[in-house]
Formats: structure tokens, sequence, C-alpha cells
């Protein structure tokens, strides 16, 4: 039995050497080891032994196995580190070769100019407001002085969301409701400015969409005049449009200033002299303003006899169309990717 124990260990040391992999390595080790394995086989004819011959050939055989299981161990670790050395191998990175080229994104032309019209007014000290889309009837119009019978709520300008007689829930026209909502809660003095999404029933074509975007703004304060509006609108445009622009007011109306005023910025691109873009006539339609309507200022419990303000809202889809040259409105919505990557 000492002989062929001996015998099993040189032959497994033999094997070993042939063993190239873990999966050898197991398959040596059940062979020798495993339930019917050779050693095992061994151990089974204890039996035909003398009763007095077995402690002592049970110890032989166990300490086989412990150097069996020591030889197939030590090459287990030597086969690992192996393994694990040719996968790293395989997987290594050539920091030699050139990286993949990676697309990178960029900001909507509309998100950059909405970016720097903010940029510019917070830098004069106004605070960015923002208010609810789904609103009351009152917020988006009675509370800004636009009575009933107004053009602009017909159902053919606003969408309504439900048709009750005293409380009409609508998607907002105008983010003017956000200015009422502050002047409600807030006590003069108000430097604040308001971006966001509005809604109107409008056909979509080249001029028009059912979804744009405007920012408006509002001062609030004792001694508030026309000249602070004028000299407001005149920086905020030389800002945008470049050192040399001018500006100039026009009389207008809206039901929620008094007085009110268009304000122009001379072409940027002609200097005047008329192009496409001006239409020929050298000047761009850019803005809507005025001095606050007192009745507007009553409604939110606003002293007018104390306090003056004015306001003035722009649309940022109709800016951007004109910084960047586009000739229809529809173009930034369609996220063709030809289109977007202009602007990285």
């Amino acid at each position: 039995m000492e002989q062929k124990l001996n015998e099993l260990v040189e032959n497994c040391i033999s094997k070993l050497k042939d063993c190239q992999n873990l999966n050898s390595l197991n398959s040596l080790k059940i062979e020798l080891l495993g339930k019917n394995g050779e050693l095992t086989q061994i151990l089974r004819g204890l039996k035909d032994l003398p009763p007095q011959e077995r402690p002592q050939a049970g110890k032989i055989i166990n300490k086989t196995r412990e150097q069996i299981e020591k030889l197939i161990n030590e090459k287990e670790i030597v086969l690992i580190e192996l393994e694990l050395k040719n996968k790293l191998e395989q997987e290594r990175i050539d920091i030699t070769l050139p990286a993949a080229k990676v697309s990178r994104g960029g900001l909507h032309p509309q998100t950059i100019v909405r970016n720097r019209i903010i940029e510019i007014f917070t830098s004069m000290g106004y605070s960015i407001e923002d208010g609810p889309e789904i609103e009351t009837e009152y917020y988006n119009f009675e509370a800004l002085n636009i009575p009933d019978d107004h053009p602009a709520k017909d159902m053919q300008d606003t969408f309504f969301i439900t048709d009750n007689f005293k409380h009409n829930i609508i998607l907002r026209s105008q983010t003017s409701n956000t200015q009422i909502r502050v002047m409600e809660k807030t006590k003069p003095p108000i430097k604040m400015l308001n971006p966001g999404r509005v809604y109107r029933c409008d056909d979509i074509d080249a001029t028009h969409s059912p979804m744009f975007h405007q920012i408006e703004g509002l001062v609030v304060d004792k001694g508030i005049s026309m000249c602070d509006l004028n000299g407001t609108l005149s920086a905020f445009i030389k800002e945008l449009f470049g050192e040399k622009t001018r500006a100039r007011l026009r009389p207008s109306f809206f039901p929620f200033t008094e007085p009110s005023v268009e304000a122009d910025a001379s072409c940027p691109f002609c200097d005047s002299e008329g192009c496409k873009i001006c239409k020929g006539v050298g000047w761009i339609e850019i803005l809507g303003a005025g001095m606050v309507n007192p009745k507007v200022l009553e409604n939110c419990d606003i002293d007018p006899d104390v306090y003056t303000g004015f306001a003035f809202g722009l649309g940022i889809d109709r800016i951007t169309n004109i910084l960047y040259g586009i000739t229809d409105l529809r173009i930034p919505f369609e996220n063709d990717i030809r289109f977007l990557k202009q602007f990285r």
C-alpha cells in the first residue's frame, strides 16, 4: 500500500506539469481525490488489512492526501496568477492609440439668448421669479386690468382648461401673472424678472406658435418714471445687440401699462441703412413696455399715490431669430441636429 501511495504522489507531480489551466487541474483533483478517485479506492482497501495494521495505514493515507492537496493548491495559485495576467494583457488599453471621438452637446440657441438676457438684468440687480403655467383667469387677465370684453379673452386666443363663469382655469397667455403674484406677496421696492413659457391659440407657421417663450421685467418703487424705463431699455439693448445700437420708444397701448410704448433697436446688421433683417426700415421692434397702470397696483394693494413702476416684456423666440438670422420660428423647435450643432 505504501508503494502505491508513493507512486500516486509521483503520478500527481508528473500530471501537474501538464496542467495548463484551472479546468485541467480540477479534473486531476477529481481523478486523484474525488469520490471515485485513486486515493479514495486505496482508502476503501483498508477493510482488507488486518485490524492491527489499519491505524498505521490510515495515517499514511491521510499524510499522502495532505501532500497531494498541497501540491494541487500550489499549482492552483500559479494557474490563477497566470490566468489573471493573461486576462489583464487581453483587456489592456493601448493608450498610444487615438481615443474615440465623443460628440458633445450644446445649449439650444433659445437657452443661450435666455441666459444672456437674464445675465444682463441680474447685473442690474433684478431677481428671477417663476410662476405657474396653469393659471386662473384672475391673475392672467383681471388683475392686469384686462376687462371681460377684451379680445385676448376670446377662445380663439386663450386655451381654456375649465369653463367656470367665476373661476376659469387657463394656460397662461403671458408671464405677467407672475408679476401680480409677486406684488401681492412682496412690499416695494420690487425689481424682478420672470422668464417662462406661454400659450395662445395660434396656428403654427413661420411667425406664430401655440407655445412660445417670454421674459418680463417689473420695477416698483417710489419715484420711478419713464426716464428710468428709457434708461433701462437703452442699456439692455446696447448690451444685447452692441454698444453702437440705439433705442427709441414709440407710443402704444397695453391695458396693464399707462402710458405704454414699443421699444425699437437700430438694426445692428446694417447700421440702420436697411436690410432684409429690418425689412429695409433700419429699426427692429424689440419689446413692449410702459408705466404700470395704477389700477394694477391697486389690485395688488400697492398705493399708486406712493409707488410707481414700469414693466416690459419681450419674446425670447423672436429675439433669438433676430440675433441668429433664423427666418422661420418653427426651425428651433424641430430639433434637427444639423441646425443645433451650429450653436455648440
